[in-house]
């Protein structure tokens, strides 16, 4: 699933795209990614409607908007979910498969794709309210997470997906940055010394400001039918092509050898996730 640096590299490659551009017409393929709102109402709210600004908060795209002759902006959040792509491709292009919403944007077309629909759009931004801080900011600070840790008995893995402690960390960063801090991913989050707490929130702020690094030397233009995925993952899946190096340090390794110590990479599930560790790196 896209995590933060995913979402942030595709937000920065589409905002210079979207801008200021008017929404002539609204596609609707796959009503199930709609949520919180009917579908007449969201094609009411986005036709004709000027995109203003994309940004992120969290793994949320937060596209801000106006349609005249009304004054005021309006939010629609966006989310990827497990295989969502966002893209713009010539309208004349045959739409894919799969595309659960498209806006016609004059000579081009916004595309959201999902295979499985587990992504959304959605007027309702009260979402964001829930969010802890953003980790790259100065609001996500050492004693922040040290203190929000001290409150759970979860193992420190586990509680790190929690989005209302820190916005956009997922499953494969939690576990990159667990593996650099030298942390066991079971240790009661309470159970962290200030030392360790410290080493964690550098190595979050470490692997995340590196992945986005990454992701921005990934080209990502994509017509759409017949193409590659251009979301780009921190590491290197089958069939990717050269320009994705292999990056990982412990996620997707399990039986391969530690880098530093050439322990084998142990596999575990926890809250129904994967995670991945260094027994000797990460001890208990």
């Amino acid at each position: 699933m896209p995590e933060l640096p995913e979402v942030e590299v595709l937000v920065r490659h589409l905002a210079p795209l979207l801008k200021n551009r008017t929404v002539r017409d609204v596609q609707i393929r796959r009503a199930e990614v709609l949520r919180s709102v009917t579908r007449s109402k969201f094609e009411r709210a986005l036709s004709g409607a000027r995109f203003l600004e994309l940004t992120r908060r969290g793994k949320y795209l937060v596209f801000t908007l106006r349609r005249p002759p009304a004054r005021a902006n309006f939010c629609l959040l966006g989310h990827l979910g497990m295989t969502g792509r966002m893209y713009l491709q010539p309208a004349s292009a045959p739409l894919p498969k799969h595309v659960a919403i498209a806006f016609l944007l004059g000579k081009r077309r916004f595309v959201f794709e999902d295979t499985r629909c587990f992504g959304r759009l959605t007027l309702d931004c009260g979402a964001l309210s829930t969010l802890g801080p953003e980790p790259l900011t100065a609001d996500f600070s050492a004693g922040c997470l040290g203190r929000a840790l001290k409150k759970s008995a979860q193992p420190v893995k586990v509680k790190l997906l929690d989005q209302s402690l820190v916005a956009g960390l997922g499953n494969i960063y939690a576990s990159e940055a667990l593996f650099r801090a030298g942390i066991s991913p079971r240790l009661a989050a309470r159970k962290l010394t200030r030392r360790q707490v410290a080493r964690l929130w550098r190595s979050i702020r470490a692997v995340l400001t590196e992945a986005i690094e990454f992701g921005s030397t990934v080209p990502l233009e994509w017509a759409g039918a017949g193409g590659k995925d251009r979301l780009f993952y921190y590491g290197q899946a089958r069939g990717t092509p050269d320009l994705y190096l292999e990056r990982f340090q412990v996620y997707g390794r399990a039986g391969g050898p530690c880098f530093v110590c050439r322990t084998r990479i142990r596999r575990i599930t926890q809250a129904a996730r994967s995670t991945f560790y260094c027994p000797r790196c990460q001890p208990a």
